[in-house]
């Protein structure tokens, strides 16, 4: 599958940080693959949290992210530790 913008909503905005819900019938590998949220460079900012239910329709997670790395057209994330 691919990112699905209105599946990517806000749970709280503050002090220029967004912490976002995503949930999506993919894995968390292809989450986190080349590209897929580059769609959404123009709302994610370095830093902001992704709370992400994965692979929904399969072997459901829940995977805590961070935007590592946004150039205003591709965006990067990784697990948050």
């Amino acid at each position: 599958m691919a990112f699905v913008a209105s599946d990517l909503s806000v749970l709280a905005y503050a002090n220029n940080f967004t912490l976002w819900h995503y949930a999506t019938l993919d894995n968390a590998v292809s989450v986190t693959g080349a590209g897929y949220l580059n769609k959404a460079a123009d709302m994610l900012r370095v830093n902001d949290l992704i709370i992400a239910n994965v692979d929904t329709d399969g072997t459901p997670a829940t995977v805590f992210y961070i935007v590592t790395v946004n150039t205003g057209s591709s965006v990067t994330i990784a697990a948050y530790s």
